[in-house]
């Protein structure tokens, strides 16, 4: 069992995932800015903390982190169409969560980010797209040069149909949709699993079970 840290507790995939986590034995920790998320987040199983990801510093994220095995970094700024929350939650807040994890000595890491972030963009692109592709590009570039035990799970488009259980995962799979509970089934199977580290994996539904899916991708070998 391991007390797990959820940077933007309260987000569409991060609600999934702290069920998840606590059907898994673990103990769910919500990182949210607002009091009123906490009955919420408690009737789901959850502890928990308040954190604005935007205003506070990296010591307080590691303050946050006390007495977690794990950080989940599972934030995101929304569809609001704000292109600067691009910038301070989903890149700024990854960089402080990982520096957050570093200072209150945390090795395990594992981040949600978005598949095709490193493929060129058309011109034409819409700014605040670009901006949130920027954003979740640059946040994995950071973690992976961290010297942390990191994961890198990168979703296809996310939609709110049922769980599946099943998925197509690894480093070569292609643009697809993935249900948001399917991406926390996933998460939850990870985070404490040794040979996901140092692995950064696309994810979409398929037709793999979630523990199968993550035992053959972590038997890939880099090219």
């Amino acid at each position: 069992m391991s007390r797990i840290a959820v940077v933007g507790g309260h987000g569409q995939v991060a609600r999934h995932l702290l069920v998840a986590l606590r059907r898994s034995e673990h103990d769910p920790v919500a990182l949210v800015r607002r009091e009123a998320y906490r009955a919420e987040l408690e009737s789901r199983g959850a502890e928990v903390r308040l954190l604005d990801i935007e205003s506070a510093e990296a010591a307080e994220f590691a303050a946050a982190f006390a007495g977690c095995d794990v950080v989940v970094f599972a934030a995101g700024g929304g569809p609001d169409g704000n292109k600067g929350r691009k910038r301070t939650v989903d890149l700024e807040g990854s960089v402080k969560s990982i520096e957050g994890a570093r200072l209150a000595g945390i090795d395990r890491f594992v981040q949600v980010s978005a598949i095709g972030v490193d493929d060129d963009l058309p011109e034409d692109t819409d700014e605040v797209w670009r901006a949130y592709v920027e954003a979740k590009r640059d946040a994995d570039v950071a973690l992976r040069e961290s010297d942390l035990a990191w994961t890198i799970i990168r979703p296809g488009r996310l939609t709110d149909d049922p769980a599946t259980g099943k998925v197509s995962l690894g480093p070569d799979v292609g643009p697809g949709a993935v249900t948001r509970a399917d991406v926390a089934a996933v998460l939850a199977a990870v985070v404490d699993e040794p040979t996901t580290v140092g692995k950064q994996w696309n994810l979409v539904n398929g037709e793999t079970s979630v523990a199968e899916a993550v035992r053959q991708s972590s038997s890939l070998r880099p090219e």
